[in-house]
């Protein structure tokens, strides 16, 4: 037990000074704030845990409940971070209806905190000798109630890359693919306080538990110090939506304009103008050259042009990539010529281009510069 003792110190020192530097810093703030208040809590439970383990103290058998009751706040804090980052949404009075979680169990938990020193001793040396009695009725409630936040936080993110997808060409630097990476540590990190729970395995244990969460305090401190600036998009507003709606879907006929659109769409994509090798291009900078509205532009990309507007601009840059990856004249790397076609990234390069010609591109620049660049 003094190797976890230590560690779960080590933990706490890092999860506090990760909590300061995270509530200073600037970029994503009220989101950032939310997660110093978060992992200060993980901190203060570890040091709490590790205290009790190491003095094994009915005195300090009482603090020990009282931060056994955190995980109930945990996925709630990371639900409300996640919303801060994608709609930029503080924190505001009402929604502390989202920590009721963790008030309902102080409540009921309320026997602990009135216990004499003889009644504390007792459960305490209960709890030690590990008698699954105790504390065990609010295992399932725990586990329902905080991995559906994580689940709801996982939903707002997808939702969130779909408008990306919809108004940028460069949604892949904004996708918070560090959430995915923080929910997927929660979920091994429930995955195991659930075995441990319901089977009796000697290496399943709250050694383990805890120490899956003092790495986690690693992982947050990782991606969250290395953040990037986050652009927000709210959800929609309705009248906006009602608009879209009827341009794009409305009677199941396209709108009169749609023709000139595609055509004008045509005219600022080709030509000198390619507007899609500007990485950062928006469907509002699109909208505007065009000369059409943004739902009207939208929607002839959803409806005659297939896809989100990242995907139509990605697949005019592959092509792009194409022309340029079958020159044999052309000598500069694939990865300066994704760049300079507009991609923002390898990964997403190497997978969009795969996915729209089949193959790699070292793959099929080598083919095609062996046959001479023939024209696929």
């Amino acid at each position: 037990m003094t190797f976890w003792v230590f560690l779960y110190l080590a933990a706490a020192l890092q999860a506090a000074l990760l909590a300061l530097a995270l509530w200073r810093r600037p970029v994503n703030r009220e989101a950032n704030r939310l997660l110093a208040v978060w992992v200060a809590l993980t901190g203060a439970d570890l040091a709490v845990k590790a205290i009790y383990w190491h003095l094994l103290s009915p005195e300090w058998f009482r603090a020990y409940r009282f931060v056994a009751l955190f995980p109930f706040l945990y996925g709630s804090l990371f639900f409300l971070y996640v919303r801060a980052l994608t709609q930029a949404r503080r924190f505001q009075w009402r929604d502390v209806v989202h920590l009721l979680g963790f008030g309902v169990m102080l409540v009921l938990n309320g026997y602990v905190w009135v216990m004499d020193h003889a009644q504390l001793q007792a459960l305490s040396a209960r709890w030690i000798a590990g008698e699954k009695s105790v504390g065990v009725w609010f295992d399932a409630p725990l586990f329902i109630y905080s991995l559906s936040y994580v689940v709801v936080a996982l939903l707002l993110v997808h939702r969130y890359r779909r408008r990306l997808r919809e108004r940028r060409s460069d949604a892949d630097r904004m996708s918070l693919r560090w959430i995915d990476a923080m929910a997927g540590c929660q979920i091994v990190i429930w995955f195991i306080a659930i075995v441990q729970a319901v089977v009796n395995l000697p290496i399943v244990n709250y050694g383990l538990l805890f120490g899956a969460v003092a790495a986690w305090v690693c992982v947050v401190g990782w991606f969250s110090l290395g953040q990037p600036p986050v652009i927000a998009e709210p959800e929609p507003a309705p009248a906006a939506a009602s608009e879209l709606e009827a341009a794009s879907l409305g009677a199941g006929q396209d709108d009169a304009r749609f023709a000139a659109v595609e055509a004008r769409l045509s005219q600022l994509m080709g030509g000198t103008e390619a507007l899609y090798f500007e990485p950062a291009l928006t469907i509002g900078q699109v909208a505007k050259r065009s000369g059409y509205p943004e739902y009207l532009v939208s929607a002839v990309i959803n409806r005659r042009l297939g896809g989100s507007f990242w995907d139509y601009i990605n697949r005019l840059r592959i092509e792009a990539a194409r022309v340029r990856l079958a020159d044999a004249g052309d000598t500069r790397t694939i990865l300066d010529i994704a760049y300079a076609c507009g991609f923002t990234s390898k990964s997403t390069f190497n997978a969009a281009f795969k996915k729209q010609v089949g193959e790699t591109p070292s793959a099929y620049r080598k083919v095609m510069v062996t046959a001479g660049g023939a024209t696929p």
